[in-house]
């Protein structure tokens, strides 16, 4: 089973948050229906970033990664090629 790292962004205060899942559209319509403590105070969202892991083990070790970065490293993170929504958009 595949698993993905992902990250939102809020539309009320640019914040981000960064999970994984093995299905990231249905994350990203979990937290816009208010389901999680943190992302419900700052709905709407937005994904910006989707990065396909090989295992659930690799997901996890990448998201503890993502969120030690800094809100610049994550910008230029999401022009890249690992970025799976920059690659489906051309």
């Amino acid at each position: 089973m595949l698993y993905f790292v992902y990250i939102l962004e809020s539309f009320v205060d640019g914040s981000l948050y960064k999970g994984y899942t093995s299905d990231y559209m249905r994350r990203l319509s979990e937290h816009n229906e208010g389901q999680g403590r943190y992302s419900s105070q700052k709905k709407p969202w937005r994904l910006i970033y989707v990065e396909e892991c090989d295992s659930k083990r690799s997901a996890i070790i990448r998201e503890k990664q993502l969120k030690k970065y800094n809100r610049r490293y994550i910008e230029w993170l999401c022009c890249q090629g690992s970025n799976k929504l920059r690659n489906q958009n051309g």
